[in-house]
């Protein structure tokens, strides 16, 4: 069971990272995600003006970071998922090493920021971006199921109360 919903959260994973890429036209998407998702945020913290200010230009770094590790990580899995039949068991062994190495990186990552975090907002209001950003992930997991349900595109944003 455990095995299971680990292969669904990487191939969930994949499935978030990939409508997220920028295709031929351009990063379209990624930039309505984003401008759904600062909203969100702001909304969910309920940062001030002078919060917000602050608060930002963090959030854009440990986004940056986070983002680096999600591409490399995201190679790999693509690779192992068209490949897998044909990998050796050293070779498979090493993916899972990889996937395990690139978690502990972002948890890294996330420990470090949330101490930055601290630094500029209210430890409640840095409870509440770690719950929001989850919160948001999984709205647009939902979005992406009804999505490739219907055909049809997703909503442009969460409703009132956001993603629950």
């Amino acid at each position: 069971m455990k095995k299971r919903i680990f292969l669904m959260t990487i191939v969930l994973a994949i499935c978030v990272i990939a409508k997220a890429q920028p295709g031929p036209g351009g990063g379209d998407k990624k930039e309505k995600i984003e401008a759904i998702k600062i909203g969100y945020l702001t909304k969910q913290l309920e940062l001030t003006a002078d919060e917000a200010k602050v608060f930002w230009p963090i959030y854009n770094q440990y986004d940056a970071e986070m983002e680096v590790i999600r591409k490399g990580r995201l190679t790999e899995l693509m690779n192992a998922k068209i490949n897998f039949e044909s990998m050796s068991d050293a070779d498979v062994s090493k993916t899972i090493d990889n996937e395990f190495n690139s978690q502990q990186q972002e948890l890294n990552i996330k420990k470090k920021y949330n101490e930055e975090f601290k630094k500029v907002l209210p430890v409640k209001k840095v409870a509440k971006f770690w719950v929001a950003e989850q919160k948001f992930k999984l709205y647009l997991l939902e979005q992406l199921k009804q999505q490739k349900e219907n055909g049809m595109p997703p909503p442009k944003g969460p409703g009132p109360g956001g993603p629950h």
